[in-house]
């Protein structure tokens, strides 16, 4: 049975790291004592062991200890006996890139469709969709393949900006790049607004937080979709 938080990102606007969502990471953690780390998608370009350290300051509040992926010398063996699993935020192409390299996308997506409690933030979020196609990050590195976890039957597109009207900027704007993605795929997206997050236990998703999210579906107009609502647009 699944069991979890796919968050939109790791802060939101004057909070410091996890702070929103550790009320509710205290809860779905509870009876967790070890986390497993995985800093691969590296944000600004932060080492491992720095992210890693950063992770194990926030945990500590809720007195769970943290270990990072990158310090086992087996990370399929790593994954393969964690107890709960923490994918951080950061650059989605690189993270899909080193998932890939180590030989970790199919074991990863196996404990979590077997109920190993799973946390993921931004890129971490990105990778549990059906493909990492509607990530905004730029393509730094080339990863052999963008289909990833497929853990949700959908993509999701997190910190989901809504269109400014008031706006000078000229550039396509997230409702703009996931109708191009339309046109050459059928794959709902669901924009996750900042703060927002979706717990899943088992069959049932669930959209948490203060804000609604925004359903993108091909040939149709998007829609919202409230706060605490059961996700059943992909059916």
């Amino acid at each position: 049975m699944k069991k979890l938080i796919i968050a939109s990102t790791s802060s939101i606007y004057g909070g410091t790291f996890l702070e929103y969502l550790l009320p509710t990471l205290s809860i779905f953690f509870k009876g967790t004592q070890q986390l497993l780390f995985i800093p691969y998608a590296r944000p600004s370009g932060i080492s491992y062991n720095d992210y890693t350290t950063k992770v194990q300051k926030a945990f500590a509040k809720i007195h769970i200890h943290v270990t990072g992926i990158h310090q086992f010398d087996d990370p399929k063996q790593a994954i393969a006996t964690a107890e709960a699993i923490f994918t951080g935020g950061g650059n989605t192409f690189e993270l899909v890139n080193q998932l890939y390299k180590n030989d970790l996308v199919e074991i990863l997506k196996e404990k979590l469709n077997t109920g190993t409690p799973y946390l993921g933030t931004s890129a971490g979020s990105n990778i549990c969709g059906v493909s990492m196609m509607n990530t905004n990050d730029m393509p730094i590195v080339y990863p052999p393949s963008f289909h990833t976890l497929g853990v949700l039957p959908f993509n999701i597109n997190a910190h989901y900006l809504d269109p400014n009207p008031h706006s000078t900027h000229m550039g396509e704007t997230r409702a703009t790049r996931i109708k191009e993605f339309h046109v050459f795929h059928t794959i709902p997206v669901l924009g996750l607004r900042e703060g927002s997050w979706i717990e899943v236990i088992g069959d049932e998703m669930i959209l948490k937080g203060p804000l609604s999210a925004r359903v993108f579906l091909p040939s149709k107009e998007p829609f919202e979709i409230e706060s605490n609502s059961i996700l059943e647009f992909f059916d």
